[in-house]
Formats: structure tokens, C-alpha cells, sequence
């Protein structure tokens, strides 16, 4: 059995931190809000809702001073959401929540971006005539929406030639800005705005001598990201010679439509919101958003409430699970009609060896390619904690920021000519080889500490050096195995709710080559004079834009499949095993990976393309599914733009149409006879061109017994819909308090070419 610490009491204590933000708060500092409004109560006296909203902020107090006068409003919502962001005092914000029209005020909250051979890794060549690129025509008629830090235009990935018209149905456009002009898009890149105002209502204006107020990319996450999902050919890439080949996208002929949300400092709510409203209006087909900030109840959370309004403009919505694993328990984006992506490694490896004196051999991983140390020279190690500055390395705030390598905290009287080794954490694994340089270190070790385990992600340092743990070539391909979970990427259960499995899937996240901007050097650091057209970088927001790029292949092979469709065709072909049949591991300590950390498992695009049967979810769908997790009539409304009732219907979370079974039982102090039993029901649509018939079969959780009713489902016509009953019986379980068991197992179904499987798993638990 497995045992983690119970998630239950987690999300009131969230929601209580995040609805005391304001409502606590007498202060005069003026401070950002999104205002939902419900539309339909605008007295016909205004002739627009603008017009409304404007008069309705200018009659909350006479005294004016409580509005933020920069800017009267940041943005107007109009597609996704309904409503503004403005600046106003948490007075002012409460006197508006008291009026009938406003269905939630959110504090502005401030998100992080969560930092090629990848595609012929997951099966997507051209070679392959009957494959999902040649069905997708490789995405040519959709549409991808990067929400992310811009792009550098001219950058080779994004070339036109070969391409056909724009499509018909786009309604967006190239907005001009800083170094940005209009005839900078092409049929690639269609469109491409820029949101700041929230940033700037937090930061201040932005500097342009740091960063440019358009839609171009300073940072180069953005160009990253929108190459990955949508790059196109691009051949002699490589990062200083390493990974070198052709760079290409999952999707090369999908278009990008560019949406600038974050800045130096991060990424405001009111301009992801306005991002997403905007990107519905253009007629995007796939939001791919690299960005997290911790997990709210859904309800607080204005991007899953955009991610919501997206999904019924049949938008889909893929997110980065975030970069906090391997702990249990800390992926976010997790609302249940987004796609959460968590990250895995490819058959690829960067290696790099550290020698020590008595002939053992420590192997790393690295991308430094300057001049080398010394051949048949050993230089003399130090560990970083024994080298504070000035400090007592028995404290432990000194000793943390020395043993870390922080800015400013090493001795050079105690570095200087020596290898330094520094522990993961406190600031970026780049900027750490600039601290031991900067104190007159010759060389850097970046040690894995608990509980990160033994992942390995290579950088590109400025100096000799490597990171490792305690267990040079270019690199290495077909590595085994592969692959495997990152140790970084976030892990389940769902905080939020534990029914609804996440992440969905995972997909590429490490060590990824893809596009980079003129000007900007692989590590972003201000002394690092470097530059490169490609680089190498490593997170779910890498991970994110490939499962983006495969939903846009899917949503190009079947323009009708609704975003739902879509994820499910994804889920219910992914994989959990290798060839050989063993459980794909995790990279924390090279063990069997859990359900919690792979989701349904590693994404499959060529099995997905023509997945048998799928689980559809409608708007309707997932509004009884918050019913069914009690959630109440003012906290859907916050949702959804419509009042939605949900009447005496007798209906149970786990019921929703999900492409994976989750069931959780109470558990008591000490085990008594009989079990414990609930029925789940499913609906599947066939999406086959021909007749099928589907066999159901089961592999049970250990101490569960499972039946699944009917076993076998007769389609006739593609489109047609067959309900299905699972009937899961599990026996009693003893726990402490404040603890909780899970077992796994699957239902699959299979007409004998295809296997259509979803993860089933049963949770014990007992609350404190």
C-alpha cells in the first residue's frame, strides 16, 4: 500500500488565505481586482456594458481617490469573462461586491513561467504516410494560442515558405508595439498582442531599456515554447554544437498566434485573463499556457475561470502542471476541463564527468562549451556551504545561502582556483556557476539534494562544470530507459479534487532544443555574453507545448472533436509500461512511478489519432460535476457567465465522464467486516469509421474487486454513444488520522486492434 499525508482539509485553508487577501483589509493602497459582472442586469439607459462599468465605479464613493486614475480600467472582458480589472482600494472593492450585478471581485494575483528530438520521439515522421501528420496535413488549418513571455519573429522556426492562406475563420491581428511592426507576421505567425497593463499597474512602468513594451521576446521562454509545439524544419540546429540535427515542432504547419502575458517579474492574472478573452475572440483552436501560481478552489481562480469560458468556445486549454516534484500533491492548473501536462525525459542525455583523485567517477550532466580545464590536473573541491563570506556556516541561514552558491555569499580567499560544489536550490543552477566565477572559482558542481532525487538536467554554464548526484561526450541517444518521469515535475493527487486525475498526461520536458532569440544568451544572466539561435532548456513549460502541438495535430485529423474529445483521445492511449512490459519509472530514485506522478501516462500520437471510443464532457457535464462536489449556486455563478441550478439531482463526483476512474472510500480508525461499494457510471462515443465491437477487461486495485456492465459494447455507426456501469467493491481499511492509501488499476477496452484504457483508482482515507 501506498501512503500519503491527507489532501482533504488543504482547500479551505487555501480558500481562506486567497478571500482574506482583501475583505480583511481597511487600507488605502490602491490595488488591482478582476470584477465579474453578470451582463445580462445592464439597464438598457447605457448602450454598452463599457458605459455601464464606467458609471458604476465613478457611483461607489465620492471621494474619488480610492480609483486608481493611471488607467480607469485595465481591461474589458467580453468573451470568456464578463466584467473589467481596475485599481481600487479593498474599501472600494468591498462597497462593489455589495452591488447586484458583480458575481465575484479576485485580487490580482501574480503567476510564474514554470521553465529537437522529441517529436521522432514520439513516433511523429513524415516517413510515415498513413501517420498523424499526413492525416493532419501537420496541423495546417488550426490554430495555437501561445500565451507566454512573446516571440522573436524572425527566428527561421517561424518561416512561411510552403504554407497555404491563413485560416478563413481567423479574426485576429499583428499589434504593433516596441520593435514590433505589423509586417513581422507572416502565414506562421498570424497574429500577436501584448498585455500589460495589470504589470504595469503592479510594477510600474516598464523599462524598455530592460525589456520592450510589444509582442516581442526578450526572454526567449516564449520563443521556446512556440517552437516546440509549432517550429518549423529548421536543419543544422544545436546548442554550441550539442543536440545537434534538425529542429522541428510537433505541429510545424499549425499557426501561432502569439499572446505576451508575462514580463520580468512575472505574469499578472488581469492580463492572462485578458489573453484568453482576447484569444477566443481571434478564433484560436488551442491555448498552450506555460505558466502556474499554487492551487486556488476553482472558483478564485480567474485562469481556470478563462480556461472555462474557453472551453465552450470549444477551445482547448493545455497547461503546465508545474515544476514543485516530486512531492505529492503539488500540481496546479488542475481544473478538470484544462489538460495538465507533466514532464518526462526523452532517449537523449547530455553526459559529463567529474574524477576525482582516487580514480571514481561521477557522471552529470552538462552544456558548457568553453575552453576546458587543465588535462591531467586535479584541482581541489570545495563544498560551498564551507565558503560564507565573512559568516558562521553554523547558522543556518549563512549556510544555506554559501551552500546554495547565492550572490554574494562565497569567500574568494576560500573558492579561488577550485571547484565548487552547490546544492540545488535558492536560485537558478546557471546563475550558480556565476557565483563561484565571480568569487575566482575555476569550476562548478550542482549536487541534487533531497528530495529533488537523481534527475539530471544539463545547462549551459560559464564556466567548466556539471550537475549530479552522488551515485565528455556531445551526447547520448537511445538511451534506456526512456522515458522516464522528471524528478521536478509536479505530482498528484489534486488538491482541489481528488476525483479528477492529474496531471492528465505527460509528455518531453527535459533537456528540449528548441528556437531562442538574437540577443538573448542561453542563460539569461546580464554578464553571460553569449548568444545562440537554439538552446536547451528543461520544465513542464516544456513539456506543456508538446502535448499542445499534439492536440492541434488531433484537432486538425478531426475538426469535430470537441477540446474533451481531444484529451480524451490523448488519456485513453497513453502508456504507463515500456515495450517490455515494466512500469515506467521515476527519475526522484528510479523507481516505479505512481499514478500521481505519470497521470494516464506518456502521450502517444500516433495511437491517439484513432483512439475507438472516447469520452466526451459538455458545459453541462462538468456544471453537474460541481454540483456534485457541492459546490454552491454564487460559486458556480463565479464560473460559469450563467445562473445554473442544481435542483435535487442525486449526483455523485465521480460520475463525471472523465477518461480515468478515481473513487475514494472513508476509512475508519479500525477495520470492520463487510465492504465498502459504489457504482460509477461512463458514456463512451465511437469515433471509428467502421462497425466495432469492444471487450471490456479489468485489472483490479489490490483489496478491490471490479465488474464492469455490460462487458461488451456493440457500435454500428461512427458517433454512436454506449453508457457503461463499473461496479467497484473494496474492502475496509484501518488508518490514522490524517492519512490516506491508494491502489491502482485499469478498464480497458478493446476491439482487438485498439485499446481504449483508463486509469481506475480507489482511495482510502480518514480525516483528522
Amino acid at each position: 500500500m501506498l501512503r500519503f499525508w491527507s489532501f482533504l482539509l488543504l482547500s479551505p485553508l487555501l480558500f481562506a488565505a486567497v478571500s482574506g487577501e482583501f475583505y480583511d483589509d481597511d487600507s488605502e493602497i490602491v490595488l488591482t481586482f478582476i470584477v465579474r459582472v453578470e451582463n445580462e442586469l445592464k439597464p438598457s439607459a447605457f448602450s454598452d456594458v463599457e458605459r455601464w462599468y464606467k458609471s458604476t465605479l465613478h457611483n461607489l464613493d465620492s471621494n474619488p481617490s480610492g480609483i486608481g486614475k493611471s488607467s480607469e480600467f485595465l481591461h474589458i472582458y467580453q468573451t470568456v469573462f464578463h466584467g473589467f480589472s481596475v485599481k481600487l482600494t479593498p474599501k472600494l472593492a468591498r462597497q462593489l461586491q455589495k452591488r447586484p450585478e458583480i458575481v465575484a471581485i479576485f485580487p490580482d494575483r501574480v503567476r510564474q513561467l514554470q521553465t529537437t528530438r522529441s517529436p521522432r520521439f514520439l513516433g511523429l515522421s513524415n516517413n510515415n504516410p498513413g501517420g498523424l501528420l499526413t492525416e493532419s496535413d501537420s496541423g495546417s488549418n488550426v490554430v495555437i494560442g501561445v500565451l507566454d513571455t512573446g516571440i522573436w519573429p524572425e527566428h527561421r522556426s517561424f518561416h512561411d515558405e510552403g504554407l497555404g492562406p491563413v485560416p478563413s475563420n481567423w479574426r485576429g491581428e499583428c499589434v504593433e508595439g516596441d520593435n514590433f511592426t505589423k509586417n513581422l507576421c507572416n502565414r506562421k505567425i498570424i497574429g500577436a498582442r501584448y498585455f500589460s497593463d495589470g504589470y504595469e499597474a503592479r510594477r510600474g512602468r516598464i523599462n524598455s531599456s530592460e525589456e520592450l513594451k510589444s509582442a516581442r521576446d526578450t526572454n526567449g521562454h516564449g520563443t521556446h515554447t512556440a517552437s516546440t509545439a509549432a517550429g518549423r524544419a529548421v536543419g543544422n540546429a544545436s546548442l554550441f554544437g550539442y543536440a545537434a540535427g534538425v529542429a522541428v515542432g510537433i505541429a510545424p504547419k499549425a499557426r501561432i498566434a502569439v499572446y505576451k502575458i508575462c514580463w520580468q517579474y512575472g505574469c499578472m492574472d488581469s492580463d492572462i485573463l485578458a489573453a484568453f478573452d482576447q484569444a477566443a475572440r481571434d478564433g484560436v483552436n488551442v491555448i498552450s499556457i506555460s505558466v502556474g501560481g499554487g492551487v486556488v478552489p476553482y472558483y478564485l481562480d480567474p485562469m481556470a475561470i478563462g480556461a472555462f469560458g474557453a472551453m465552450e468556445k470549444g477551445i482547448l486549454v493545455s497547461a503546465a502542471a508545474g515544476n514543485d516534484g516530486p512531492t505529492k500533491l503539488t500540481v496546479s492548473n488542475v481544473s478538470p476541463w484544462m489538460m495538465t501536462v507533466g514532464a518526462s525525459t526523452i532517449d537523449r542525455t547530455f553526459p559529463a564527468d567529474l574524477v576525482l583523485g582516487n580514480g571514481r567517477v561521477i557522471t552529470g550532466a552538462s552544456l558548457y562549451s568553453g575552453p576546458p580545464l587543465p588535462k591531467k590536473t586535479f584541482l581541489p573541491l570545495i563544498y560551498a556551504g564551507n565558503a560564507l563570506i565573512g559568516g558562521d556556516v553554523t547558522k543556518r541561514a549563512g549556510g544555506f545561502s554559501s551552500a546554495t552558491c547565492l550572490d554574494g555569499s562565497l569567500d574568494e580567499n576560500a573558492v579561488r582556483g577550485k571547484i565548487a560544489v552547490c546544492d540545488r536550490g535558492g536560485n537558478s543552477r546557471v546563475a550558480k556557476a556565476g557565483v563561484v566565477r565571480k568569487a575566482g572559482g575555476v569550476g562548478v558542481v550542482v549536487a541534487n539534494v533531497a528530495p529533488i532525487g537523481e534527475g539530471l538536467i544539463a545547462d549551459p554554464l560559464v564556466l567548466p562544470g556539471l550537475a549530479g548526484d552522488d551515485s565528455v561526450s556531445r551526447h547520448k541517444i537511445g538511451v534506456k530507459p526512456a522515458p522516464v518521469v522528471a524528478s521536478f515535475s509536479a505530482r498528484g493527487p489534486n488538491i482541489d479534487s481528488p476525483y479528477i486525475l492529474k496531471p492528465d498526461v505527460i509528455a518531453p520536458g527535459v533537456n528540449i532544443l528548441a528556437a531562442w532569440p538574437a540577443g538573448s544568451s542561453p542563460t539569461e544572466l546580464a554578464d553571460d555574453p553569449r548568444q545562440t539561435e537554439f538552446n536547451v532548456a528543461s520544465g513542464t513549460s516544456m513539456s506543456c507545448p508538446h502535448a499542445s502541438g499534439v492536440a492541434a495535430l488531433l484537432k486538425g485529423a478531426h475538426a469535430d472533436w470537441s477540446p474533451a474529445m481531444i484529451r480524451s483521445a490523448m488519456m485513453t492511449t497513453a502508456y504507463s509500461r515500456y515495450r517490455d512490459g515494466m512500469p515506467l519509472l521515476d527519475e526522484q530514485s528510479y523507481n516505479i512511478s505512481s499514478i500521481w506522478d505519470v497521470g494516464a501516462g506518456h502521450v502517444d500520437p500516433q495511437r491517439a489519432v484513432d483512439p475507438g471510443l472516447v469520452y466526451d464532457l459538455t458545459v453541462v457535464d462538468y456544471l453537474n460535476f460541481l454540483c456534485a462536489s457541492n459546490f454552491s449556486g454564487d460559486e458556480i455563478r463565479r464560473i460559469y457567465r450563467k445562473r445554473f441550478s442544481c435542483g435535487r439531482k442525486q449526483l455523485k463526483p465521480w460520475d463525471v465522464n472523465y477518461p480515468a476512474i478515481v473513487v475514494q472510500f472513508e476509512a475508519a480508525e479500525a477495520s470492520a467486516g463487510g465492504d465498502l461499494e459504489v457504482v460509477v457510471t461512463r458514456t463512451v462515443t465511437h469515433v471509428g469509421d467502421r462497425a466495432a465491437r469492444f471487450v471490456a477487461a479489468v485489472t483490479s486495485p489490490r483489496g478491490v474487486s471490479v465488474t464492469v456492465m455490460p462487458a461488451v459494447m456493440m457500435f454500428r455507426a461512427k458517433g454512436e454513444k454506449r453508457s457503461y456501469k463499473v461496479r467497484i467493491k473494496a474492502e475496509k481499511m484501518a488508518l490514522r488520522p490524517g492519512t490516506a492509501l491508494w491502489e491502482e488499476g485499469k478498464v480497458m477496452w478493446s476491439d482487438g486492434r485498439r485499446q481504449v484504457s483508463s486509469p481506475l483508482v480507489v482511495m482510502w482515507s480518514r480525516k483528522y
